[in-house]
């Protein structure tokens, strides 16, 4: 009796262990839960190199979708461990002079010398240094947003962030006005506003600076040879007007942390986009997020064409090998946070679009 209560007790000593270890190995998957959440498995994604799109079918406006406030959260952690959008969304004035010499993120062999009108306009201290919104949208530039309706849905968030200098005026019925923060890289000034060629074009891109009234403009001045002296137009004509934004010059080493938590994930990009760049830096300062405009194929669900920007006709290829970007994966990574409800992806019209 006693030999069969000690094998009995043995038994149970020993389930209890393989428990314990089973219960580790579950709170350890729950820390590095990211690559399961973003690819639905743990097993590496493929990167998609066929001219054909992935299969994209997202239920019009808000049908059925519903927040996940406890998987935002635990985003917002992980890449918490790859930067702080607080910090990293600008360098500051304290950390650069006149004169220092920076290489170029994808140039490293280039370089260039602050010059005393970006050094004016550095930020003193980070223009999101303890904010926090309730909702952001995120309004990337594609075609889909024709005829959406999402305008007045759009304005109604706390934060709106607008990518390149993208037109609102007269689009405002589809893509609203309201801007928090608006995105610049500097080949916008060559693609949007001919280079700065004569008078005309410089009044335009100030009437565009000027209509941001006190919002954020982020100018990538660091990533590329090839914008300095695009930048210092930009820069001289918002001293020179006494132009009423708040810039901001993201840090040296932002590009290459967004680009490694998604590679951690398992998301193969090359060059992450600027609308996955700025989604990466709302999760820390956005309890939800909501992305317009989001669509990298040349048709929508139902089959009509797609412009590539809403506002203008150029084409370019969206699996293109020279490209620096992979657009439908990164979509496919989104689309994927948004079945989970770690986002809100619309593609259609909006909710009460007439």
């Amino acid at each position: 009796m006693q030999l069969q209560f000690r094998s009995w007790m043995l038994a149970a000593l020993t389930l209890l262990v393989v428990f314990l270890i089973f219960a580790d190995i579950s709170e350890i998957e729950e820390e590095i839960g990211a690559e399961v959440v973003i690819n639905g498995s743990s097993s590496p994604a493929v990167v998609d190199r066929s001219n054909e799109s992935i299969k994209h079918n997202i239920q019009p406006a808000s049908a059925k979708w519903r927040h996940n406030q406890t998987l935002s959260l635990r985003i917002r952690k992980q890449i918490l461990k790859f930067l702080d959008a607080e910090k990293d969304i600008s360098v500051l004035k304290g950390t650069l002079k006149p004169g220092d010499i920076i290489h170029y993120i994808f140039d490293r062999d280039s370089t260039m010398n602050v010059s005393q009108n970006l050094y004016e306009l550095l930020p003193r201290t980070s223009p999101l240094k303890n904010k926090h919104f309730g909702t952001c949208a995120i309004v990337g530039n594609s075609g889909v947003l024709l005829n959406s309706g999402c305008g007045e849905e759009i304005d109604t968030h706390s934060f709106v962030i607008r990518c390149n200098l993208a037109p609102v005026q007269e689009y405002a019925r589809d893509v609203g006005i309201k801007t928090d923060l608006v995105t610049m890289n500097p080949s916008v000034i060559q693609r949007a506003f001919e280079d700065l060629v004569n008078a005309t074009w410089r009044e335009k891109l100030l009437q565009r600076l000027h209509s941001l009234n006190g919002s954020i403009l982020w100018i990538p001045a660091f990533m590329a040879r090839g914008g300095k002296e695009r930048v210092e137009w930009v820069n001289e004509l918002i001293l020179k007007h006494h132009v009423n934004v708040r810039t901001a010059y993201p840090s040296l080493r932002l590009l290459h942390a967004v680009r490694g938590y998604w590679l951690t994930n398992k998301v193969h990009i090359k060059r992450p986009t600027t609308g996955l760049l700025m989604y990466t830096l709302a999760t820390r300062f956005c309890n939800q997020i909501y992305l317009y405009g989001f669509w990298p194929f040349p048709l929508d669900q139902n089959q009509n064409p797609v412009k590539y920007h809403y506002y203008d006709s150029l084409k370019y290829g969206y699996t293109s090998q020279a490209s620096p970007h992979t657009m439908p994966l990164e979509f496919k990574a989104l689309k994927s946070l948004h079945d989970q409800g770690a986002l809100k992806l619309t593609v259609g019209r909006c909710d009460g679009a007439t």
